[in-house]
């Protein structure tokens, strides 16, 4: 697919990018390269092939997701400046 002058620098208006004249033509043709690579690429036969997320073939360790109150309440309020009840105790901050 080429591009000329005119589509790169609509393209350019759309992006909200300043392209001065003498730069378009070198645009058009770098433009129209990546695309003719873009539809080389869309020649690929690619059924059969199962999407990636990594070259790498691993999985994460799964876990129980279970909903806990991470059983050591008094150890966690400890570490608090202030308490009530089983609760943090903060300042008030609006009046």
């Amino acid at each position: 697919m080429a591009l000329d002058k005119a589509t790169v620098a609509k393209i350019a208006k759309l992006a909200r990018l300043r392209v001065t004249e003498d730069r378009l033509e070198g645009l058009a043709t770098e433009l129209s390269n990546i695309l003719s690579w873009i539809e080389q690429l869309e020649k690929v036969d690619t059924d059969g092939v199962a999407p990636m997320t990594s070259v790498v073939m691993a999985s994460l360790r799964q876990r129980e997701d279970a909903i806990t109150d991470g059983g050591k309440p008094d150890d966690i309020l400890a570490n608090a400046p202030s308490t009530a009840a089983g609760f943090f105790m903060v300042p008030k901050v609006v009046e």
